[in-house]
Parts: C-alpha cells; sequence; structure tokens
C-alpha cells in the first residue's frame, strides 16, 4: 500500500480501536505516516521505541500497597485523552518484551494499568526478509494485528518533499531517477543505501554554502551508497548549469528550452518552486514551448506550491489546451 493508503487504512482503524502493524523495509517513513495520522486526526501521539525497553520497562515496578504487592506503571503510558500508542521496531524487541505487549495488545491493559478508552495501539517494524534485526511475532500476538505492508512512491514522496524543504537538487535527480529513491537489496552487504529517509540527509547537508559547486562524492556515498552518489554529482554538474531562472522569466517566448530530459526536470524543479501570481503569465508562456510531459510536470508542481494559481484564467486556459495530456 502506498503512504496515502496507509494513511486511509489507519484512520478506520484506529476509529475502530483495531490494533495494527505496519511492515516495510528500512527508511521509508512508517513513523512519519503514523505520526501524519494522529496529526490529521487531532490525537496525541506517543511513540515508544521498543526495542529499546526491558520486561520490566512496561510491566512498571512492583510496590508495597498495605500487605499486597502492586505494580507501578511507567509514566509514558497514558491516563487520559485521546491518542495513538505506538510500538515502533516492535518485531525488533527481544521475546520478553513481545511477552510484556501481550497482555497490553489483546487485553489493553497490563496487570493494573488498564490503556484509556480513546486510544489506539498502531505498531511497526522490518520484514524479516530485510536482514534487521528482528524476531519472529508468535502468532497468537500477530493474529491481533491488522497487517499493512508499506510501499514506496515517488510521486506522493515528491509531494512531501516539496512541502518539507528538500532541496531542489535532490528533487529533481529524483525524478529523473526515480528508481533511486528507494533501492535496497537485503542480499548485498551495503552499509549506506538509497531510501527516502537517507535522501533527506543528503538534502539537508547539501544546503550548506558552496556545496553544489563541489560535490562530496565519498560524504554522499556515506549516506546512499556509491552508485546513487555517483549519478547523484554528475547530475549536479547539470544544475549547475542550468539557465538563470530570472531569464527565463524576462523572455519566456524566447528564452532556450533544453533537449536533455534531466535539464528539463531540474529547469521545471527551478520555475515551479518560483511561480507566483505575479509571474504566472511567464510561466504559463514557457510551459506552453515545452513538451507537453514537462509542460504538465512544471504546472502541476506550480500548483502545489501556490493553489491560488489555479484559479487563475491562465492556469484554465493551460488545462484547456492540455486536457488531452491530463486525461
Amino acid at each position: 500500500m502506498k503512504p496515502s493508503k496507509i494513511v486511509q487504512a489507519l484512520k478506520r482503524l484506529i476509529a475502530v480501536k483495531q490494533p495494527v502493524f505496519i511492515w516495510g523495509p528500512p527508511g521509508i517513513g512508517k513513523s512519519q505516516v503514523v505520526a501524519r495520522t494522529a496529526r490529521d486526526e487531532g490525537l496525541e501521539l506517543i511513540d515508544i521505541r521498543a526495542v529499546l525497553l526491558d520486561p520490566v520497562d512496561l510491566r512498571g515496578l512492583p510496590r508495597i500497597d498495605g500487605n499486597r504487592a502492586a505494580w507501578c506503571p511507567p509514566d509514558f503510558l497514558p491516563d487520559q485523552g485521546r491518542g495513538v500508542l505506538f510500538l515502533d521496531e516492535l518485531n525488533a524487541a527481544p521475546p520478553l518484551v513481545q511477552a510484556a505487549c501481550y497482555q497490553l495488545i489483546l487485553d489493553r491493559r497490563l496487570g493494573e494499568y488498564v490503556l484509556p478508552r480513546d486510544w489506539s495501539i498502531v505498531a511497526a517494524g522490518n520484514r524479516d526478509t530485510d536482514r534487521a534485526v528482528t524476531h519472529r511475532i508468535p502468532s497468537a500476538l500477530a493474529n491481533r494485528f491488522a497487517h499493512l505492508d508499506f510501499e514506496v512512491d515517488t510521486l506522493e514522496w515528491l509531494e512531501w518533499a516539496q512541502e518539507n524543504d528538500i532541496a531542489p537538487e535532490v528533487t529533481s535527480f529524483l525524478r529523473f531517477r526515480p528508481n533511486l529513491l528507494h533501492s535496497f537489496d537485503p542480499a548485498r552487504e551495503d552499509r549506506a543505501f538509497p531510501t527516502p529517509r537517507s535522501w533527506s540527509f543528503v538534502s539537508a547537508v547539501t544546503k550548506g554554502d558552496g556545496f553544489f559547486q563541489e560535490p562530496d562524492l565519498e560524504l554522499i556515498s556515506g549516506m546512499v551508497g556509491q552508485g546513487a552518489a555517483t549519478e547523484f554529482c554528475g547530475f549536479l554538474k547539470i544544475f549547475r548549469n542550468l539557465p538563470d531562472p530570472d531569464e527565463l522569466l524576462e523572455t519566456p517566448e524566447t528564452a532556450e528550452v533544453p533537449e536533455d530530459p534531466a535539464t528539463l526536470y531540474a529547469v521545471c524543479e527551478l520555475l515551479s518552486v518560483r511561480t507566483d501570481l505575479d509571474n504566472l503569465p511567464q510561466v504559463m508562456a514557457y510551459a506552453r514551448r515545452l513538451p507537453p510531459e514537462f509542460s504538465v510536470l512544471l504546472v502541476r508542481d506550480a500548483a502545489r506550491v501556490n493553489r491560488e494559481i489555479v484559479h487563475t484564467p491562465e492556469f484554465s486556459r493551460w488545462a484547456t489546451a492540455n486536457a488531452d495530456v491530463l486525461l
């Protein structure tokens, strides 16, 4: 399931208090999807890394209550309100920790502690085939969950990237080489490999002054692997030599239209983030001269950045002229 479908499914399952387990390879954004869903629904989120717990951490410590022993539940478990209790990396936790989760997940209680009625349980973890540290979930526990398989979707990630200030050099490259957004082979011994998470690392590092003039191949290799880093650094040479977007906007009817697809992706990225109501006529004039698929790419991304342009006559005329491509 792609991220948007995961969000839809989570909202339905949370509403009926059905525990759910999200499966997927490392670095694809499982925890981000859970956080987004909780935020959309106005729910508090308690994120517990199950792999870091000892069994006693969940059950709590015993105390003497008169002539009986009672348990003091940990303060990270909720006692009021509405929210999502997120048990991340649950299947990486040792079997004794998973056993401590049995009663909490099956019966919504743990000893004397009772999970408030307006809280739901969501868990996540890597698949056994991902060569991550995992322990088999007992069938009795697995059967209590609804299971969702998380898949990377390039278009949805690019939408997320625009909203989260990912460097345009990174997003342009991944439009050109979408297969490198997530390229993970558990049979290989690579320490670094491309994932949505590692590309966000690249974006953060590459925003430093002067980086794109002298890209550090070894540094990028340490985040996304040698092959992806080599292609990305080669792409940066194209990106560095792009025409000035101000010049494109000043002379949209005569400015050069690149023929190389990699350069076209980069130009569309640069123009889309600069589009506003004032320069929209110039952007549309340039978009009309692009190959149809790149014209759609430019205007669609510009509309995501600035929704106001959708309600303009220029956008309506462009949409009418490109109706066959949009459909």
